[in-house]
């Protein structure tokens, strides 16, 4: 699996390279800045980007940009977005599509490598690898001004956002210690009151969550 890495701190970045190379990834390139990471994605054509936010030589939004930029030009490039802060228009513009392959992490909460290298595989493969924070936000403002959101439970609201970090209905039962068929239950309850059409697919079941989410922007 051939990856593009866009980071502009030396020891992170060969922290990054040194950690996907011992699980088998590929580095098809490791660069530090805007222009370097969209000559990177237009020519070499990687299986999944992994892009820091804010990279020179502006330090504002140079790494998203051109990952958006991208995916435009290659609809559906896995996109896994790294940054030190909750960006809700960053992360609502990678939503908006809809496609799949995109994940959100903030670096100060990946505690583990295995973590890491998982959202990193699950991005690749078409899926959604979202911080409980980015949900959690995107949550709040929606849940601040629309009716329907509104409508949900305590415990739904909780479901929701586990469901939208990508996880399945075993593994929200097992985080909040309830039956499976309990999650089944809040679970076919958020659906209908957000209009949403059901499906047992995982990745399918998350992008019309976030789908929805984005609607507010």
């Amino acid at each position: 699996m051939r990856v593009v890495l866009a980071e502009d701190l030396f020891l992170l970045r060969d922290g990054l390279v040194r950690l996907l190379e011992a699980h088998d990834f590929e580095i098809a390139a490791a660069v530090e800045s805007g222009p370097e990471l969209a000559r990177a994605l237009a020519e070499l054509e990687p299986d999944v980007a992994v892009v820091d936010v804010r990279l020179p030589p502006t330090h504002t939004d140079e790494g998203l940009q051109c990952a958006l930029t991208a995916r435009r030009n290659r609809p559906g490039l896995p996109v896994l977005v790294l940054s030190q802060h909750v960006e809700q228009l960053y992360a609502r513009e990678l939503l908006a599509d809809g496609t799949g392959g995109v994940g959100y992490l903030l670096k100060d909460r990946v505690f583990d490598a295995e973590q890491f290298v998982d959202a990193v595989r699950r991005v690749a493969s078409g899926g959604t690898a979202m911080d409980p924070q980015v949900i959690q936000q995107l949550l709040s403002r929606r849940a601040a001004d629309d009716r329907p959101l509104a409508r949900l439970t305590p415990r739904e609201l909780e479901v929701l956002e586990l469901m939208a970090q990508g996880r399945s209905n075993a593994a929200i039962a097992g985080q909040l210690v309830v039956t499976e068929r309990a999650i089944a239950k809040h679970t076919s309850n958020i659906f209908a009151k957000l209009d949403l059409e059901v499906s047992d697919d995982d990745n399918r079941r998350v992008l019309a969550v976030l789908a929805y989410l984005d609607q507010g922007r």
